[in-house]
């Protein structure tokens, strides 16, 4: 029998392509950094609405800005691309507005002004990820796991346990203001199984969802004086038109799409429901919202849920068909 030559030294073939090796985890790494970026966008801006909603501006302002401002900035994308974009595409583009653009905001808005940050930023970013394996797992026909479904579970007890620890810190949450929150995950997370197949780039998808939603919202926020901008300082005014319009309608939605199509919807989802931990640590300094000890252990066990329901699927080394003839005797 003839010895078997090292397929990764064999002169042969070659070289294997190390490139390719190293491709998987380059991408992950990369994913997980847009995942990252995303997170500290998304959990900032829960603080940073609750610190001017209880102020001078309300949410009606603060959505105004948002894609008002965002519209602008990404115009000139949809403009380099109208002769190359179908009619097709630009409904796709209005369907995701409908989904995470306007009414998802307005969603969230009501669960904030029922509830309260902490438990907006709980209750949305944490079942997201949730939603994600359920619609995926009933209607995609993919298989989560053992592994996820345990961290699905740990996040949804995490949850719970989150809601029930702030009850006796801060009273009993609103059922309509949950109802809201819970609209708004199940909203993003069919965003995201559904950009995973869209021929639109982030840039684009983004783009599409300040425009169709700033068409949808300016008209009847203007006509129908909901604006408070005047009250509000020229400080407060720029800081929200730079977080809402520039990070989360521009970089946060680009940056969260790039995520999903570098990790998969799974895993990018996943990681966003690290939101509520980081957005607590956040609240201490900025809004004084010290969690209660319950919460505390709580949002361990989120994030202990996001970490098992990150975790990447293993995919079974299938040998080829040039390896196996050299193994022939």
């Amino acid at each position: 029998m003839t010895q078997l030559a090292d397929p990764i030294q064999d002169p042969a073939i070659g070289p294997a392509p190390v490139s390719h090796l190293q491709q998987p985890s380059r991408k992950t790494l990369q994913g997980l950094c847009w995942a990252a970026l995303s997170v500290l966008i998304f959990a900032g801006w829960f603080v940073v609405t609750r610190f001017s909603v209880t102020r001078e501006l309300r949410l009606w302002d603060v959505t105004a800005l948002r894609f008002g401002i965002g519209a602008v900035i990404l115009f000139p994308v949809l403009l380099r691309g109208s002769g190359r974009m179908s009619a097709k595409q630009w409904g796709e583009g209005l369907l995701y507005a409908c989904l995470w653009g306007m009414p998802f905001v307005l969603a969230v808005a009501l669960g904030l002004q029922l509830t309260s940050a902490g438990r907006a930023a709980a209750v949305a970013p944490t079942l997201m990820p949730v939603f994600v394996g359920l619609f995926a797992w009933v209607f995609l026909k993919e298989q989560q796991g053992r592994g996820r479904l345990l961290g699905y579970l740990a996040i949804v007890i995490g949850l719970i346990c989150m809601i029930a620890g702030g009850a006796s810190a801060h009273g009993v949450a609103n059922p309509v203001g949950l109802l809201a929150l819970i609209t708004a995950a199940a909203m993003w997370a069919v965003y995201t199984l559904l950009f995973r197949r869209s021929a639109l780039t982030p840039v684009q998808a983004a783009a599409l969802i300040c425009f169709w939603s700033a068409v949808l919202f300016l008209p009847v926020y203007l006509f129908a004086g909901l604006s408070r901008l005047d009250l509000a300082s020229p400080g407060e005014i720029g800081l929200q038109a730079f977080y809402q319009g520039v990070l989360m309608s521009g970089v946060a939605i680009v940056s969260f799409n790039r995520s999903v199509a570098l990790l998969g919807p799974s895993a990018a989802t996943a990681i966003i429901a690290l939101i509520p931990a980081v957005a607590a640590l956040t609240a201490i300094p900025v809004l004084g919202e010290l969690p209660s000890w319950e919460e505390g252990v709580a949002l361990l066990a989120v994030v202990g849920g996001v970490l098992l329901a990150a975790r990447p699927k293993r995919k079974v080394a299938v040998p080829s068909t040039t390896t196996t003839a050299r193994q022939q005797p």
